[in-house]
């Protein structure tokens, strides 16, 4: 078969991308738009929160809420690029961009929340593989 290479499964290659698109999602999320809000004020983190709150009703949790939204885009996102703690990392984001792109939805349209929903399916797929192999939870927590 001329095109054998095409469906020939490799685990190294598979691991190596996958940890591409880990180390890329994290980083990409922590440097575009998690730092910045991370090292905001609190009024920045209660705008954010007021997302979330609106819902249930409840403003005195709007800093609080819009802090692990920041950190969820920032911290979270490095220890996801790191392969560290990855599942719970990514069910954080995965919250995260749950919420950021139903609020985008609302206001400008399913075209409006592009980018908030593809980091939604990213994290979602990262939660449901975890780290992988190039990841310090490999390092630090594989089964001998």
């Amino acid at each position: 078969m001329k095109y054998r290479f095409l469906f020939k499964s490799n685990v190294l290659f598979h691991s190596t991308s996958y940890f591409m698109l880990r180390l890329a999602t994290g980083s990409m999320m922590c440097y575009l738009h998690g730092w910045s809000k991370l090292t905001g004020d609190p009024d920045r983190w209660y705008r954010l929160g007021t997302s979330l709150t609106q819902w249930i009703g409840i403003d005195a949790l709007a800093t609080p809420l819009g802090f692990m939204a920041a950190f969820a885009e920032s911290i979270a996102a490095l220890f996801l690029a790191v392969g560290f703690m990855t599942r719970p990392m990514a069910f954080l984001m995965f919250f995260t961009m749950l919420v950021a792109s139903t609020k985008k939805i609302t206001q400008a349209g399913i075209g409006g929340a592009e980018l908030a929903l593809l980091y939604l399916f990213l994290s979602l797929f990262i939660f449901f593989n975890g780290g992988g192999k190039y990841s310090l939870d490999h390092l630090f927590f594989k089964k001998k």
